[in-house]
């Protein structure tokens, strides 16, 4: 009967501890849409996120202003350089990459704005446990929440401001922490020879590259 006090005890203290902030797992492959809020972007696209290597692949469908585009793009922190990869014609753009890798994370001194359910409470596997975090972007860009799973670090959306947008909403789903083919996140044989291209406004980290490009 102790014993069952102690554990029920142990249990109710972990439940009651608040969040805190967390990172997401290094390794992360899955989809994502990012809307905004005047309406003239949507886009889906699969990602590969690599915070070892400091690399990230987004590969795009979308429309801008009722236009449609595919973009596949290629950040590799670590070199400083981004491949923009034309597939179908087997050729890339090879652009200098400013700003240093933004882990996908809660920063510390973001601001919790609350915890809820996902789904239903009303039985087993009927629910997901999720945190809201609300916070400024870095160098005060804008203002951002974000929401990730309570266990993991999963990350389920992103809120930015931006003024050229307004609100620009990033949504994550099919999540799955590990990359099944790494060789992805390596410039095609083909893009080895691309002689770099300096562009008036480079792209810095993840938000950027949809700003950016449009």
């Amino acid at each position: 009967m102790q014993l069952l006090v102690v554990v029920t005890c142990l249990l109710a203290g972990c439940l009651a501890q608040r969040p805190h902030p967390c990172s997401s797992p290094r390794l992360l492959s899955g989809d994502l849409t990012v809307s905004t809020q005047n309406e003239k972007l949507w886009t889906g696209a699969k990602y590969l996120y690599d915070a070892l290597g400091q690399r990230i692949r987004v590969m795009e469908i979308g429309a801008y202003e009722n236009k449609s585009f595919t973009y596949d793009a290629l950040l590799l922190y670590k070199e400083r350089v981004m491949y923009e990869i034309n597939q179908h014609d087997r050729t890339c753009k090879k652009m200098p990459l400013k700003g240093d890798f933004q882990p996908m994370a809660i920063p510390k001194n973001a601001t919790l704005a609350g915890q809820i359910i996902l789904g239903s409470s009303s039985g087993p596997g009927q629910g997901l446990l999720v945190n809201t975090w609300m916070g400024d972007l870095p160098e005060k860009a804008g203002k951002f929440m974000s929401t990730v799973t309570e266990f993991g670090c999963i990350p389920i959306s992103t809120v930015y401001h931006t003024p050229k947008f307004g609100w620009m909403v990033t949504t994550f789903f099919n999540n799955v922490v590990g990359i099944s083919d790494p060789g992805q996140l390596n410039p095609p044989a083909y893009c080895l020879n691309a002689g770099v291209k300096v562009e008036e406004e480079e792209p810095t980290d993840f938000l950027s590259l949809f700003l950016n490009k449009l």
